[in-house]
């Protein structure tokens, strides 16, 4: 198999735009939580991604931001696959609700370790438009889904 060819694929698309602006906000929103250990801001996260790794994304707070941005700076719309995205969202979901529940039991060492690998991967979408779960996705597929012989 050939781990690089395999991306999660939807019927769905996003503006890339908005996704590297989500990005964007994401790690705004870690660098706050590094510097304030606040738990509502992970907790935020969590409720965040979980709308937009699903069917309510077009509810979600930093999604609805991101679009208004787009809009307001009069990007040009640039369309991919919502896959890839939705995937990424779920990986910040699972990060999300790890730095909560690292934070909120007095690991916070834990939880910046997760901030950090999170805030990386925000970071590269938001900078360079390159999504780490794509990269990811292979070998969670492989591990799920691996043929039987």
């Amino acid at each position: 198999m050939k781990t690089y060819a395999i991306c999660p694929i939807s019927d769905k698309k996003i503006n890339e735009r908005v996704a590297r602006v989500n990005g964007a906000f994401t790690v705004l929103l870690l660098t706050l939580f590094g510097f304030t250990n606040q738990w509502f801001i992970p907790a935020f996260l969590v409720v965040d991604f979980y709308m937009r790794s699903g069917s309510l994304s077009k509810y979600s707070p930093v999604g609805f931001s991101s679009r208004n941005i787009v809009k307001l700076m009069s990007l040009e719309e640039l369309l991919i696959n919502a896959g890839p995205k939705i995937f990424a969202a779920r990986i910040g979901l699972v990060f999300s609700a790890v730095i909560l529940l690292a934070s909120v039991t007095g690991l916070h060492v834990t939880a910046l370790a997760f901030v950090a690998v999170l805030g990386v991967f925000s970071f590269m979408e938001a900078a360079f438009g390159i999504c780490v779960a794509c990269k990811i996705y292979p070998f969670v597929y492989k591990f799920l889904y691996k043929t039987k012989l």
